[in-house]
């Protein structure tokens, strides 16, 4: 018998044993009596096999009946029921000794082939993953686990019947399916591998974002098989573009040529390249080698400043770049992964050559045009050196400015690349955008341009830690500020407008966040929130209340004076900011003090704050042990010389005794009845 069929009727066993104990405990007598015959005839037919093959089971059991068959003792014979359950009981608790240290061994036998796996040995995986199920049968992940290293062997047929016995075990078990269709894609059954994947989403709905990266790779696996079986088809059948650029490449080989048999070579290779199967002949015959493994060309596409004969031949391999890889992703791969490209691409964007620029962003445009694409150039590409090379172009004004943010605009926009921007972002990207808002460089960039590279920046700060980096960059700060002042100017025009409205949406975004340089932030914000209603619900929502109680309490007659404007810009518009000031500033112990400033405008924003507040059910009530009737009073009176500090002092003092009229009583004691009155029909 095999293995496989020695692990189903193992499971069968098992199923057929704990249905026997299940019915030696119904309280049915007619019940029990059946299963107690089941059981007499389970064991004899074990003794039976046991004595045909000669050896004994390696199982571990008790035997509990050695009658023969269909003489098993009923309640008065030698053997009662409650002797057979205490057989059976002691089986059990053996059997479950048993596997628990067949389960140990296992697992430490599963360990050693996950570190083999890691190492690169499959083999030696494979051994491990099979000495544990020599041991323990049924356990699901030896069998997964030995499928994808039967994968990497390119051993496709054992991974799928390994992942048939995982899925024995349990039948929901994804990493089958999974390593199922890798499988059948290996074995370019398509079809098949579809089928498995998508069965993946049938078990957990949740899992549809990976499935459809699988069936992307199928796909692309698909037409790859295809191109190139039609590449060869063509090449037997002698087609012209075909054998033209079987015969090119073979030219290109030689070695040691001046850099002009290179360039007219390519010219006309790029050329010869007219569609996908001639894009796929030269895949297939190793044409991105002719370049790499060429050392005359190689020099030219990292000299910085090139002699003609140089750019001629730099001009001719990015044209023949481009010629290959437009709207052909494999080419598009094996391009980028292919060694030195990365530098090469880096160092063609520095080229002082404008053509040389021009192209070769034509070049990464290519990829940014898809997502497939767009993910190749930032795992390739070094993402902070590309993020670098391609902002300064917004120095430039002619179109390489539009195509490099453009590309960055792309790049940027996703949420899953995000993260790849991380790297150096602080001591390499982080000073390239302060440089470019200083007052020097915000005359020589392109303005028409410049909108779309801060908005760039704003897609970074869709990162968390790209964010908080950002925003607890004091030096970030000035340059933002002073940015702000430079396009602010009367005589400004409208491309200084677009900028600042970028700007200030940025900084505003920023100062939101928890480690925002706080000064900046809020004096950002009182600026803004007045001009714009929406921001000021966001700003609510995003928790600025809280934030902004924090500011006062840190104190610091500037951070005050910007904190309580927007607080009371909020809470004039917002119910919610009224509500939040009350909750986070009990008895607002942290506004009423602010009264007393020597600051008139802080003042007034208090009061207009408070006035706003006391529209929130038992806030006014909440301060009846306090001088606050005494404190607006004096306001109000006429001590203040802004009309504007009265106005917002009587108004909260009017709706102080309208929520809570027992203040009314001490606003008669301080004779302030006159200037409640004259405040009323502010209050209407």
């Amino acid at each position: 018998m095999s293995v496989e069929q020695n692990l189903e009727q193992f499971l069968k066993d098992v199923d057929e044993i704990a249905e026997i104990i299940q019915g030696l405990s119904s309280d049915d007598a007619t019940s029990q009596e059946h299963i107690i015959a089941k059981a007499d005839q389970k064991l004899a037919l074990l003794k039976k096999k046991e004595n045909e093959d000669g050896i004994r089971t390696k199982t571990n059991r008790t035997v509990f009946n050695n009658s023969p068959a269909g003489s098993f003792p009923q309640s008065n014979s030698e053997m009662s029921q409650d002797s057979f359950l205490a057989h059976l009981e002691k089986d059990a608790a053996e059997r479950a000794e048993k596997r628990t240290q067949d389960k140990a061994l296992a697992n430490a036998l599963k360990d050693l082939g996950n570190e083999a796996y890691a190492k690169g040995d499959y083999e030696s995986a494979v051994q491990h993953y099979s000495e544990g199920l020599e041991i323990l049968r049924d356990m699901q992940v030896l069998y997964t686990n030995r499928a994808q290293a039967y994968i990497k062997m390119e051993k496709y047929q054992n991974a799928i019947t390994d992942c048939e016995w995982a899925l024995k075990c349990d039948e929901k078990c994804l990493k089958a399916y999974v390593h199922m269709g890798k499988a059948y894609l290996g074995l370019k059954k398509y079809d098949e591998a579809r089928k498995y994947y998508k069965k993946i989403t049938d078990l957990d709905g949740n899992k549809e974002k990976m499935v459809k990266g699988y069936l992307n790779q199928v796909d692309s696996q698909e037409m790859k098989d295809m191109q190139e079986k039609k590449a060869s088809r063509d090449l037997e059948a002698g087609a012209e573009n075909a054998v033209s650029v079987t015969q090119l490449l073979q030219k290109l080989y030689k070695t040691d040529q001046i850099p002009l048999y290179y360039s007219g070579g390519l010219q006309l290779l790029a050329n010869a390249v007219k569609d996908c199967t001639t894009q796929t002949v030269f895949r297939t015959n190793s044409g991105f080698n002719v370049i790499g493994d060429n050392t005359v060309i190689n020099r030219s596409l990292i000299s910085k400043q090139a002699d003609p004969m140089d750019v001629d031949l730099c001009l001719s391999v990015l044209t023949l770049w481009q010629a290959v890889c437009t709207g052909n992703e494999e080419n598009q791969r094996l391009f980028i992964s292919h060694p030195n490209v990365t530098q090469q691409l880096l160092a063609l964007l520095s080229s002082d050559v404008p053509d040389v620029q021009s192209k070769t962003l034509d070049l990464l445009s290519i990829y940014s045009m898809t997502e497939e694409g767009r993910s190749l150039l930032v795992k390739h590409l070094h993402p902070s050196r590309l993020l670098k090379s391609l902002v300064i172009y917004v120095t430039l004004m002619d179109r390489r400015a539009v195509k490099a943010m453009d590309i960055l605009h792309s790049l940027t926009l996703e949420q899953r690349l995000k993260p790849y921007f991380r790297t150096d972002f602080l001591s390499e990207s982080l000073p390239l955008f302060n440089r470019l808002l200083t007052k020097s460089s915000m005359s020589l960039v392109n303005m028409a341009v410049f909108p779309l590279c801060i908005a760039v920046i704003g897609h970074l700060t869709e990162d968390r830690i790209i964010r908080s980096t950002m925003a607890g960059s004091l030096e970030f700060w000035n340059s933002c500020l002073l940015a702000v002042d430079e396009c602010s100017v009367p005589a400004a025009g409208q491309a200084h407008q677009d900028i600042l409205v970028a700007l200030l949406g940025l900084m505003f975004n920023l100062s939101l966040e928890e480690n925002s340089v706080i000064q900046r932030s809020v004096g950002i914000l009182s600026r803004v929130l007045p001009q714009c209603t929406a921001a000021v619900g966001l700003s609510v929502q995003g928790g600025i209340v809280k934030k902004l109680i924090k500011c006062l309490k840190a104190g610091g007659q500037r951070t005050s004076s910007y904190a309580v404007k927007v607080l009371a810009v909020c809470t004039k518009q917002d119910p919610q900011a009224q509500s939040d000031v009350v909750k986070y500033d009990k008895k607002f112990a942290t506004l009423v003090p602010l009264l007393c400033s020597e600051d008139e405008k802080i003042i007034g924003n208090t009061a207009l704050c408070l006035g706003n507040c006391f529209n929130v059910p038992g806030a006014a009530a909440s301060l009846l042990q306090s001088d606050i009737v005494k404190l607006l009073l004096t306001h109000a009176g006429g001590d203040a010389n802004q009309s504007s500090v009265q106005q917002n002092a009587a108004i909260a003092l009017g709706k102080l005794c309208t929520a809570e009229p027992r203040y009314m009583m001490r606003l008669r004691e301080l004779h302030g009845i006159e200037i409640l009155n004259s405040c009323m029909k502010y209050i209407k």
